[in-house]
């Protein structure tokens, strides 16, 4: 669960000179939709917001239910 572990992720990242992979895991994927279908949050913001945090602190690689979503968002340029 990357968005848990986000110091973890960071602190890998400054002690290895390894690829770092952060997985954003089912639960957070089902968290997000079922906010988002429920009008309490813009999925959209919300994913990104996630994705960016989870690069910040030092990703190199981002495994996520959302890839799919991401593509066409990025695609269709909004």
């Amino acid at each position: 669960p990357a968005l848990s572990y986000l110091d973890i992720i960071r602190d890998l990242k400054n002690h290895f000179h390894l690829p770092i992979v952060a997985y954003n895991v089912s639960g957070e994927h089902a968290m997000v939709k079922a906010a988002a279908q429920n009008g309490w949050i813009d999925e959209k913001s919300v994913v990104l917001e996630m994705l960016t945090s989870m690069k910040r602190a030092g990703a190199d690689l981002i495994l996520t239910y959302f890839a799919k979503d991401v593509a066409r968002w990025l695609k269709e340029g909004k």
